[in-house]
């Protein structure tokens, strides 16, 4: 009998705002998907921010991936962005190094449409707000029958920055709106699953317990990320881990329960502006699923996956 083949790596350019947590689903991207491309959008800080923070833990890494720099600001809204969690870098904590160059483009959403047509089955997996991936679906609509799917992490049952809407969401909720309908697989890591992944003080540990430059960086950006959120919350004993679980549910499925739903994003309501809204009616005439929601993960399984990660790439 033979053996099967092992299941390819999926291949994905990672989209994100680096960002604590964006740092720490660079890391496991780099480990376990064939990681195409970093494109950087503004969110948790202002872009020029988000992009040296992405090429600082490339650099980290050591690994020959391009960066590349996406918009500036969401599609409609203000721009805004969460220094109040990240700090004014969008990744205090730690002693980083400067980064070794410019990124490779300024043209993400160019990037994004040339990667997504050289080969069919690419996933795109965005950890920031949606704005860079709105306008590559929109300048290029036969993106979204060549891609994968998107995995995502934003949304949610409940919201961060509002009562109703998670940041991401929240912060460009046109471009998610266009996201959100444009009709291909969809996996949408919220809230309601992340918090569930905490960066405990005894996890926090064991990154720092992991030889190598790294790893101790990583464990002081966990220090101070896991501070603003304990600091801001009721009963948290860590900073939630929000970006990682949209690579995770690429790579490592099985740590992951998960529902089938139609999801929809409200961009008008004066107290659910941003909000993701998931249809869990049992009505026969509920519309049809357009969204996997990633409900519930292991999350000490998880946490292992990412140590095994860092101690990767930690020298």
């Amino acid at each position: 009998m033979s053996t099967p083949s092992p299941t390819p790596p999926p291949r994905l350019p990672l989209d994100c705002d680096p960002g604590h947590d964006d740092a720490i689903a660079i890391v496991v991207a780099a480990r376990h998907t064939d990681l195409l491309g970093i494109t950087t959008v503004a969110g948790n800080a202002p872009l020029e921010r988000t992009t040296r923070n992405a090429i600082i833990i490339r650099d980290l890494l050591g690994i020959d991936v391009p960066v590349h720099t996406g918009a500036a600001r969401p599609l409609v809204a203000e721009p805004k962005h969460a220094d109040y969690v990240h700090g004014e870098s969008g990744m205090d904590g730690a002693d980083l190094p400067e980064p070794s160059g410019p990124p490779a483009s300024t043209d993400a959403v160019g990037f994004i449409i040339d990667t997504c047509r050289a080969e069919e089955g690419v996933w795109l997996v965005p950890t920031g707000p949606l704005t860079n991936i709105a306008l590559a679906l929109r300048a290029a609509p036969d993106l979204a029958d060549r891609i994968a799917g998107i995995s995502l992490m934003g949304g949610g049952t409940f919201g961060n920055r509002t009562a109703t809407a998670e940041f991401n969401i929240w912060a460009d909720p046109e471009a998610a709106a266009a996201v959100f309908e444009y009709g291909g697989p969809l996996v949408m890591c919220g809230l309601q699953l992340t918090h569930t992944f905490q960066a405990t003080p005894e996890r926090i540990q064991r990154v720092r317990d992991i030889p190598g430059r790294l790893a101790g960086v990583l464990a002081d950006l966990f220090e101070f990320f896991s501070g603003t959120y304990v600091s801001r919350h009721d009963n948290l004993r860590g900073a939630p881990v929000h970006d990682p679980c949209a690579v995770l549910a690429l790579t490592h499925p099985q740590l992951f329960e998960t529902y089938e739903a139609h999801v929809a994003v409200e961009t008008r309501g004066r107290h659910t502006r941003g909000m993701t809204v998931i249809d869990q009616r049992r009505l026969l005439e509920r519309p049809t699923s357009n969204c996997t929601v990633v409900d519930r993960i292991d999350a000490d399984a998880g946490f292992a996956v990412i140590d095994e990660a860092i101690a990767h790439f930690s020298r």
